[in-house]
């Protein structure tokens, strides 16, 4: 054990100090008072460094969040000194200057990351001090959701036809902006059945556009294309794409890959989803959309993981939950109950058709 860190009075002073560490080093809570004197800022700072696994589009977030909302207020203060008072005291101060509840929840699960790593692996601290409950959640706002019909409109809105078929596949197979922007040629199967995702578009300030894996390890991922939008791909792929195997499948006016900023202003998406009578649909939301449409087949959660890309069954759950349609059946079934009568296969298999129709483009 190393030497105690300051003088004493008494040798009993001592020996009672001795006694406190030889409990907290038993108990696992003994931490090195020298080790625990380092700010918070800069190792914070080198924790996002030494994390190379990292996209490049959360190292530039983490930056952002870590020199905007946590070291400000937070940055000097001893790590061993950090208390779960401060860290409540400095969330609300962050709501009360009117950063969102989102940014907030994403500043404080940075800092909660970060101290992990002072707890478990270097032993800075013994606890760590990011207790405080529901600080973690963001609870955004409910997305738009189109229907199948609204997402056929929205694809022949498109000023530009070569951007038609990129909304119909980002719908249906449930692309992100990545995924669906870096698809080459050889990604998609000659007669249009199943697409691969196996690397994403990042877009990087002072870098451009780089290319890397998708999200999640599971977002390397082969997603079958509904029969009733195939031939629209086929056709695309014709009409649109270059013949090599790296051709970029959608593309900018000069064939270059597609940033967001030029597809807004190409397609003047606010403008044109706004005469949808959907105002404020983002990109994003045709994932949504398209998640929401195989949930509504009847998809187990693993299925639906598959589809989507994602490793954690809590976003495949969100998606689980009660449509308009599922709550009309169980009403019908609980009707069926009160009136004494069963449920027939007939009512099952109406159901299913049901669920497969909400696939098929309507008018």
């Amino acid at each position: 054990m190393r030497n105690a860190p300051r003088t004493f009075p008494t040798q009993r002073d001592a020996e009672q100090w001795l006694v406190v560490v030889e409990s907290q080093m038993i108990r696992g809570e003994w931490t090195d008072p020298e080790r625990a004197a380092v700010p918070l800022g800069p190792y914070a700072d080198k924790w996002i460094t030494e994390r190379p696994s990292l996209r490049p589009r959360t190292v530039e977030l983490y930056r952002w969040l870590l020199s905007k909302h946590v070291a400000p207020r937070l940055g000097e203060v001893k790590i061993g000194d950090l208390t779960t008072a401060m860290v409540r005291e400095w969330r609300s101060d962050l709501l009360a200057a009117g950063v969102s509840q989102s940014v907030a929840a994403k500043s404080y699960r940075l800092l909660r990351a970060v101290l992990n790593t002072a707890v478990r692996e270097d032993g800075i601290i013994s606890r760590n001090p990011c207790r405080v409950r529901g600080a973690d959640r963001e609870n955004p706002a409910e997305r738009p959701v189109l229907t199948v019909p609204q997402v056929f409109q929205l694809a022949d809105a498109m000023k530009h036809r070569r951007l038609r078929v990129m909304i119909l596949v980002t719908a249906f197979a449930t692309l992100r902006w990545g995924e669906v922007s870096a698809l080459r040629r050889r990604d998609i199967t000659p007669d249009g059945s199943s697409i691969r995702v196996s690397v994403a578009h990042t877009e990087v300030k002072g870098r451009g556009i780089v290319v890397g894996p998708p999200k999640s390890r599971a977002g390397v991922r082969t997603i079958s294309i509904p029969p009733a939008i195939r031939p629209e791909i086929v056709k695309h792929l014709m009409t649109h794409v270059e013949p090599g195997p790296d051709a970029l499948v959608f593309t900018g006016p000069n064939g270059g890959a597609l940033r967001r900023a030029h597809f807004n202003n190409l397609t003047k998406w606010p403008e044109m989803v706004r005469k949808l009578g959907v105002p404020g649909l983002h990109f994003h939301d045709l994932r949504h959309t398209g998640n929401l449409f195989a949930a509504q087949t009847g998809a187990s959660t693993r299925d639906l993981m598959a589809r989507m890309g994602h490793d954690d069954m809590r976003a495949a759950l969100i998606y689980q939950r009660a449509t308009s349609e599922a709550d009309r059946r169980i009403a019908d079934r609980l009707s069926a109950l009160v009136e004494g009568r069963d449920v027939t296969d007939d009512d099952q298999d109406d159901d299913q058709d049901g669920a497969s129709g909400a696939l098929v483009p309507v008018g």
